[in-house]
């Protein structure tokens, strides 16, 4: 009895350390624009749009989500919008892709084969095997627009996407932005694969 108490403390030690650690996150990511050379990022203030101005306490969730990456840049935050350097224009987008598996075209040219066969190569008839499951996935994005206050010149343009099974949580798009600014103030616009390390 006392060997399954150890054995049960066991598992369960090991489930528990699964799910903890370091993790990464991948993104594609693109940057654009012209940031003055030797200008230092300064401080920020976030600028909203009017639509984004009715969105509240969600907003104030996407601004916190990038205020890491935009310290881990170099800006610092601004008492306010008047004495800030530069304003930052943020946005998200999730959307979901429901796939199926007859959606590749690999499985296509496999499943015409088959029923080739099976019907004797007898007209263009497939079966569609509606008992597979439905894959779904959502692509996500991040952006960040940079803009000089005083002359609301746009100075720095960097994006983020990557997909997955979920729509994601603060976390990840929080090292989304991570990942967008991490050329700062360098730019790529050509999309190239950024990792960023988190901690469960």
């Amino acid at each position: 009895m006392q060997r399954r108490h150890l054995l049960l403390s066991a598992v369960a030690l090991a489930a528990l350390s699964a799910c903890s650690g370091p993790y990464t996150i991948r993104s594609e990511v693109s940057s654009f624009g012209t940031w003055p050379a030797g200008r230092a990022p300064g401080s920020y203030a976030f600028e909203r749009l009017p639509s984004q101005q009715q969105e509240g306490s969600r907003q104030t969730e996407l601004e916190d989500a990038a205020r890491v990456a935009l310290e881990k840049a170099g800006f610092k935050p601004a008492a306010d919008a008047k004495s800030a350097d530069v304003l930052v224009a943020l946005g998200v987008r999730v959307s979901a892709q429901e796939r199926a598996p007859w959606d590749d075209p690999l499985w296509w040219r496999w499943h015409g084969n088959i029923n080739a066969w099976r019907y004797g190569r007898m007209g263009r008839s497939y079966y569609y095997p509606l008992h597979y499951p439905v894959d779904r996935r959502y692509d996500r994005e991040v952006a960040l627009l940079l803009r000089d206050r005083g002359s609301s010149e746009p100075l720095y343009e960097a994006r983020a996407s990557n997909d997955g099974l979920t729509q994601g949580d603060a976390d990840l798009i929080s090292a989304m932005f991570e990942a967008a600014l991490s050329d700062f103030p360098n730019t790529r616009p050509e999309p190239h694969a950024i990792a960023v390390q988190r901690i469960r």
